[in-house]
């Protein structure tokens, strides 16, 4: 597992990249080119990413990733430390983009540790059914 905590960290990362990607997608869309969207996307994310960071170093998330209380740091870290920096540095963020950031980066950030703890739940019965198979 050790070997995997840099990768599930950077999932983390990515879930708020994908946020910010569809709220630019939603809003912007336009016709630029691929390296100027990228830059929008990480510009979007940068908040973000501080208080996500932020969060999991407070939390020590790297101990165990997939736990629901490194998630939920995780989350509320990106969220309110997010719209924090988002509020100093760019504008107010209106409220209703305030419950679709919260909505969207819980689903994201906790969807896929669920997904992953879904799948190892899966393989551990398994596991133990082969292993009560008679040989």
């Amino acid at each position: 597992m050790k070997d995997r905590i840099g990768l599930l960290a950077l999932v983390d990362a990515l879930a708020v990249l994908v946020f910010a990607a569809i709220g630019r997608q939603a809003h912007e869309g336009g016709a630029h080119d691929v390296a100027y969207a990228l830059g929008e996307v990480v510009g979007i994310a940068t908040p973000f990413l501080a208080g996500a960071l932020v969060a999991a170093l407070a939390v020590r998330s790297w101990r165990d990733p997939l736990a629901w209380r490194s998630g939920i740091a995780v989350w509320i870290g990106a969220v309110v430390i997010g719209m924090l920096l988002r509020w100093a540095f760019v504008d107010p963020p209106p409220l209703s983009f305030v419950v679709v950031a919260t909505v969207s980066l819980a689903v994201l950030v906790l969807g896929w540790r669920g997904v992953v703890r879904g799948i190892m739940t899966l393989r551990g019965r398994r596991a133990r059914q082969d292993a009560q198979r008679p040989a």
